[in-house]
């Protein structure tokens, strides 16, 4: 996972960490350091939390992986539509 990229699409979505990590089923007491801690790359979720974060932000799961800059803009401009 690109940690950068979880955190620009959820500040573009205007979520917290805390409420991405809520709504993306991680529990409330830990939801913004594990958050903060996917963003910062210390840690890395499992992809099932990957498909759960990709649903809530409305994006293909494949845009935290992407390595072509150009491409993962694509993807999230055509899930912005």
């Amino acid at each position: 996972m690109i940690p950068e990229r979880l955190r620009y699409v959820r500040k573009l979505r205007g979520y917290t960490q805390e409420r991405l990590g809520i709504n993306a089923g991680i529990e409330e007491s830990t939801a913004t350091s594990r958050i903060s801690q996917y963003e910062s790359g210390t840690y890395s979720p499992d992809f099932k939390l990957v498909q759960n974060i990709a649903k809530v932000l409305r994006v293909p799961a494949c845009y935290f992986y992407c390595d072509d800059e150009e491409l993962a803009e694509y993807l999230l401009y055509y899930y912005e539509r």
